[in-house]
Order: structure tokens, then C-alpha cells, then sequence
């Protein structure tokens, strides 16, 4: 069964608490499928009255910021045994090179790299817990942390449920061209800001500093 197909048959409360406990565990360092939910419920709320797009995008920024800060007072009081203990956990998720480039993008961006973080897959994960190990001032991280909440996840509701009532229209009045069309219309434009996010942290070419050296360049 497809994770929408299941979506189907949970009811409207019980939606808007599985995606903001999803996102807020992923946020927190937990690597599971946060982007899926999220997608998979705005698409269920263009075609089903019952679920609010609106209080849906409210849950989901809920559980990315409340999860971001979990994790980053997770990772300032771990430190690098905590990144070292995930690593034999989630060898693929938080391996040596996982945390190398994540190290790298917030080297160069900063606070940055936790907003931008949002939109792709192993920052979103890595954001909190990194800044709270390289001890990036609180404030900085609270600012990126809920503008980022807020832009990725909001944002994606919006657009998915756009996309999704814009599918359904066509649907009625073309055929399956018209959804296939309006689908692609959202995926593109939901892929060029990650797509920028994830070049500017693959070409980020500043040495990993020491943990003294990151902790002097986040302050």
C-alpha cells in the first residue's frame, strides 16, 4: 500500500499529528521519510475536504522547528561522541563523509546552512544536532532554524495542495496529461532551491576546522 493510500483511511487529527511527530523525530536526527509525509499529506488535502492545508503546514513547521531545537540541545551537550556514536548506528546517514559535508556547508554559510538545510535530505537531518556540536550561537540557529521551518515546510504544503487542486481541475477537463503536466509543474519548482542548496554544499571547499576553530567562527 502507497503511503497516500494508507494516509486515506487515518482521520483528519490523527494526519496533522503523524506529519508534525515525523518531521520533528527527522528534524531531530532521526533519519525517516519526513519529505514523504509531508508531500503525501497535502496531496491527500487537495482532494479531501476534511484535512486543513492550512492547520496541516502549521503542524508540520511545528515539528521541524520543536525538532531542529531538540537536536541541537542534543549535539551541544553530546559534542563529537554523540556524531561518533550515530556513525556506527546510521553508518549511511552519518558516516565520516556525511559529516565532513555537512561540516563544510556550515563552515561556509553559517546560520545559513540550517536554513538552506531544510530542502535537502542529509542536512535536514544533520542541521540541529551539527549547530548544537559546533555550538553555533542559539539566537542565529533560532532564526534560521524557524524561517526555514516555515519557508520548507509551509511552503510545501502550499505548493503541493496548489499542484494537487490544479491536477484535479485538469483531470476533470483534459485527462491524465493534464495531471501529469500539473505534477511536474510542482516537482520542478520544488527541486530548484534544493537543487542550488545541495551545489552550494557539494562545492564548498573550506577544510573542516577543529571544533575550537568552528566554535570561533560561528561566534
Amino acid at each position: 500500500m502507497h503511503v497516500q493510500e494508507w494516509l486515506e483511511t487515518v482521520p483528519a487529527v490523527s494526519i496533522y499529528l503523524l506529519v508534525g511527530v515525523v518531521i520533528g523525530l527527522e528534524s531531530l536526527g532521526i533519519p525517516l521519510p519526513g519529505e514523504i509525509i509531508l508531500v503525501s499529506s497535502a496531496l491527500l488535502a487537495s482532494q479531501h475536504g476534511d484535512i486543513d492545508p492550512v492547520v496541516l503546514g502549521a503542524c508540520a513547521s511545528a515539528g521541524a522547528i520543536i525538532g531542529d531545537s531538540v537536536g541541537y540541545a542534543i549535539g551541544r551537550k553530546g559534542g563529537r561522541p554523540l556524531l561518533a556514536w550515530l556513525g556506527g548506528k546510521f553508518p549511511k546517514h552519518f558516516g565520516a563523509p556525511q559529516i565532513a559535508l555537512a561540516e563544510r556547508s556550515f563552515e561556509k554559510w553559517g546560520m545559513w546552512a540550517v536554513f538552506f538545510g531544510r530542502f535537502v535530505a542529509l542536512l535536514r537531518i544533520f542541521a540541529g544536532p551539527l549547530a548544537g556540536v559546533l555550538r553555533m550561537p542559539y539566537w542565529k540557529f533560532l532564526i534560521a532554524n524557524v524561517l526555514g521551518g516555515i519557508v520548507w515546510a509551509g511552503g510545501t504544503t502550499a505548493v503541493i495542495y496548489s499542484v494537487g487542486v490544479v491536477a484535479e481541475a485538469w483531470l476533470k477537463r483534459f485527462s491524465w496529461l493534464g495531471l501529469l503536466a500539473a505534477v511536474m509543474i510542482g516537482v520542478i519548482s520544488m527541486l530548484v532551491l534544493k537543487n542550488r542548496a545541495k551545489k552550494a554544499a557539494a562545492h564548498a571547499d573550506t577544510p573542516v576546522l577543529s571544533e575550537a576553530d568552528a566554535v570561533r567562527a560561528a561566534d
